[in-house]
């Protein structure tokens, strides 16, 4: 979870410099596109199969991907990238809720606390702020971080039927590359410049990885833990900004970092470990 936090901080970073060039749509498409090409590459070379019995489930955690993965687009080129990403990182409260209420399972009062602890961290990190002009967009990304958690659980899922990890990415990104190219013929293609082609490339790459390890940190983590520890990409967007754009932080947010450290650290001690 902490190679998928890193990977999809540099991915938030290359969508807000890719929003200059191209819609949340078109940015969609070429994630998912080149995301596709990248997975086939390395089914090729392991020479695995496509073949499975969990068509159903596959659709069900492509459309909820591809559902949040386009409103948190969106609402990274409509608002502030603290507030977009703010509002995405909601889902691991969604997910605590919707598997307490929906699946019934039976949760450390602990692992709340943690979770609640990371999301105020979040705030203290990325300070967000949305003006009533920007509420739409607002709406609309913390609707991401509850369809997140819908696909989080999706991918726990597939992943106890022993669905490989590359598989599950491969008909995620295929769904994702179907569904954004047919609603991107009734729109507007811009034209790709070699600036906006290594974007695009780098989105596609940073998300495959990123993609790959979340699902099997959701096959062999408890689900709560694993989405604790998914806001490791506020702590390394955090500290790319630092490095790579000399972005200096003010005291709440090194604060907030420490609190999202502390959150998933006791996270995953309160539970015992990352096995099921």
């Amino acid at each position: 979870m902490l190679v998928a936090g890193f990977f999809f901080a540099v991915m938030g970073i290359c969508v807000k410099l890719g929003s200059i060039e191209f819609s949340a749509l078109e940015l969609v498409f070429y994630r998912s596109l080149f995301g596709l090409v990248f997975i086939a590459g390395i089914i090729k070379v392991r020479g695995g199969t496509l073949a499975t019995k969990h068509g159903r489930m596959h659709i069900s955690r492509g459309l909820s991907g591809l559902a949040s993965l386009s409103f948190y687009f969106y609402s990274i080129t409509q608002l502030p990238v603290a507030t977009a990403v703010t509002l995405n990182y909601t889902s691991p409260m969604f997910l605590a809720l919707v598997t307490v209420l929906w699946y019934r399972e039976r949760v450390q009062p602990q692992i709340f606390i943690a979770i609640l602890l990371g999301f105020l961290g979040v705030i203290l990190v990325l300070r967000p702020a949305i003006s009533e002009s920007q509420l739409p967009a607002g709406l609309l990304g913390l609707t991401s971080g509850f369809l997140a958690s819908i696909a989080y659980l999706n991918l726990k899922q597939l992943s106890a039927t022993g669905e490989p990890d590359w598989r599950v990415v491969f008909y995620f990104c295929l769904i994702c590359t179907v569904i954004s190219g047919v609603l991107l013929l009734f729109y507007e293609f811009h034209a790709v410049s070699p600036r906006g082609a290594a974007i695009l490339l780098a989105i596609g790459a940073c998300a495959t990885i990123a993609q790959l390890a979340l699902t099997r940190a959701y096959r062999v983590g408890k689900t709560l833990v694993v989405g604790s520890l998914g806001y490791s990409t506020v702590v390394f967007a955090s500290v790319l900004g630092l490095i790579l754009l000399e972005e200096v932080l003010p005291w709440s947010s090194w604060l907030g970092i420490l609190i999202i450290i502390a959150a998933g650290l006791f996270a995953a001690r309160e539970s015992g470990g990352t096995s099921d």
